[in-house]
């Protein structure tokens, strides 16, 4: 592996996994009014975005991170439009 890969991977995994306390949170508790709907919105499709992005470019490491952010913006997201 190349150290640009490596640190694409880092990062990515980095800012991927930041999200998953809020939604392990949010699935242990089923509490989500004081998470902001236009905030998890705007990442959801910002995310989506990306992937777009990741994938007209065959960036592996921002595909996968933005693959696994999408689970846990959408977990989220639907916890909050559930119990928000």
């Amino acid at each position: 592996m190349n150290t640009t890969l490596i640190i694409g991977l880092v990062a990515a995994s980095l800012t991927t996994f930041a999200f998953l306390p809020q939604s392990i949170r949010a699935i242990k508790t089923k509490h989500t009014k004081d998470i902001s709907l236009p905030m998890l919105i705007m990442i959801e499709i910002g995310v989506v975005v990306w992937i777009v992005y990741g994938s007209l470019i065959s960036d592996i490491p921002l595909l996968a991170a933005n693959s696994i952010s999408f689970i846990f913006v959408t977990i989220t997201l639907v916890l909050k439009l559930k119990y928000g």
